[in-house]
């Protein structure tokens, strides 16, 4: 398997990079769970830092969701964008490359699971059955 797209010497090889926002309460469910875990974590703040293009394909491929599931349906930029309408014609590619650059867009948490450097698993949102099942990959 690949390395991680944004790997870099020192960053976390085992535990979770986890892309969330400070005010975000499905965010902190998923930070307390993970904390409860005993798992290292990287947070990263998804407004701030999102994550890359590169990032948010593998998110797509480990996860199987299509690419309109990474899209934060309920936020005021979705809304305010006419997000609905634009993903009837927006390509993958450029669905990715907007969600990128807008970190508010995205479907928050998002957690990349890390075994010895390799993202193995990957989780959009928080339900705890879908973080468990990532939890184990790779194992």
């Amino acid at each position: 398997m690949p390395a991680s797209p944004d790997r870099a010497p020192g960053h976390l090889t085992d535990g979770w990079r986890v892309y969330a926002h400070a005010t975000c309460g499905t965010c902190q469910k998923a930070q307390r769970w993970l904390q409860a875990t005993g798992d290292a974590v990287d947070l990263r703040a998804i407004a701030q830092d999102p994550p890359s293009i590169e990032v948010l394909a593998q998110v797509l491929r480990l996860s199987g969701l299509p690419v309109r599931k990474l899209f934060n349906t309920s936020g005021r930029v979705y809304r305010e964008g006419g997000w609905s309408e634009k993903l009837l014609t927006l390509s993958e590619d450029d669905a990715l490359a907007a969600l990128a650059a807008d970190g508010m867009l995205i479907k928050r948490p998002i957690g990349l699971r890390l075994r010895g450097g390799e993202v193995v698993a990957a989780a959009v949102g928080f339900a705890e059955p879908a973080w468990a099942a990532a939890r184990g990959a790779g194992a």
